[in-house]
């Protein structure tokens, strides 16, 4: 016979959890936010901006974003990590704030595997080696490589903050092709390509929607993505791998995530959405013209995925010995 007190203690657990469940059955019944921890018009917004318009066609209500820029994505993100657990509040959380800086940031102001819930994978874009056509005279990684080992106090590179992917990225390239480098952080990703281009720095391992339009320009030469495959932006342009450095796939990508404790049937219709979204074709137009390709996953594949890369990331934390309080 089961004791009446346990009786009584699940009973109260079911009124308490019933009114949460009757709003989850009724979600969404007033508009959503999308907060972006970043500034409006990087690469992050962008996507984040597309993805909204895309998951309020389906989910029969607006998904306004909020930018909410400052400590490389972490004011952004520790307000949806702590934000009511409804479903109305998103975030576009890049792969900084779910599998970086938990080892970059001395004192995280939330924890990115007990406080977010990741919905699903969104956006991904490789990164690409990129020169500055007028000051560097390589065509190739290897002539590049070449040409930075004769340079007497070796050559700097440049990147939108430390301890980003571009910023650690580049620290990759240096140690796993022997060049001499030296990191140079910039406030964002337009003022390290406006850097490189006046010649201040000499190379940048960048995203690609950042430095599409410079490269199309010809202002900037692409020696080779970081994808596992070529970039369809970049046809002509070497992966890693085939410019002669293996097993270098690194890509810029990010979640929609909600906070811990949000009702299960929200997350799912949730990434019901975020599926639907990146299958239709106007949406992958439109992401692929800044050089992004849509994502959309079940909740697991996307916290797997930030489980996977997590081990990476912290090495390569480690090595360039990259901190920030």
């Amino acid at each position: 016979m089961i004791p009446r007190r346990t009786l009584l203690s699940a009973g109260a657990a079911t009124l308490l959890a019933a009114p949460r469940l009757a709003r989850a059955a009724s979600w969404p019944d007033r508009p959503l936010r999308l907060v972006v921890p970043y500034p409006p018009g990087g690469a992050v917004d962008i996507a984040a901006r597309l993805i909204a318009d895309g998951l309020g066609a389906r989910l029969g209500q607006s998904v306004v974003v909020e930018n909410r820029p400052g400590g490389g994505g972490t004011i952004g993100t520790a307000a949806v990590a702590h934000a009511e657990a409804d479903g109305y509040t998103l975030g576009a959380s890049a792969v900084n704030s779910l599998a970086i800086n938990q080892f970059l940031y001395r004192d995280l102001p939330y924890d990115p595997e007990k406080d977010l819930l990741p919905v699903s994978l969104g956006w991904e874009a490789p990164l690409v080696v990129v020169v500055p056509a007028k000051h560097v005279p390589a065509r190739t990684l290897s002539e590049f490589v070449a040409w930075a080992k004769t340079q007497p106090q070796g050559v700097t590179f440049g990147s939108s903050g430390i301890g980003t992917t571009v910023h650690l990225s580049g620290e990759m390239l240096c140690r796993r092709t022997g060049i001499q480098g030296l990191h140079v952080p910039f406030k964002g990703g337009s003022e390290a390509l406006t850097g490189m281009l006046r010649g201040d720095i000499q190379f940048v391992v960048d995203n690609v929607p950042t430095a599409l339009a410079n490269l199309r320009g010809g202002k900037l030469r692409a020696l080779a993505v970081t994808s596992a495959e070529r970039w369809p932006d970049l046809p002509d342009t070497p992966t890693m791998a085939e410019a002669g450095v293996p097993d270098f796939v690194v890509t810029s990508w990010g979640a929609v995530t909600v906070p811990a404790g949000t009702p299960t049937p929200v997350v799912e219709r949730l990434s019901q959405a975020m599926q639907a979204a990146a299958a239709d074709p106007a949406l992958q137009k439109r992401l692929a013209q800044t050089g992004t390709r849509a994502l959309g996953t079940t909740p697991q594949e996307a916290a797997a995925r930030a489980a996977k890369e997590r081990p990476m990331w912290q090495e390569l934390v480690r090595v360039s010995g990259a901190t920030l309080d």
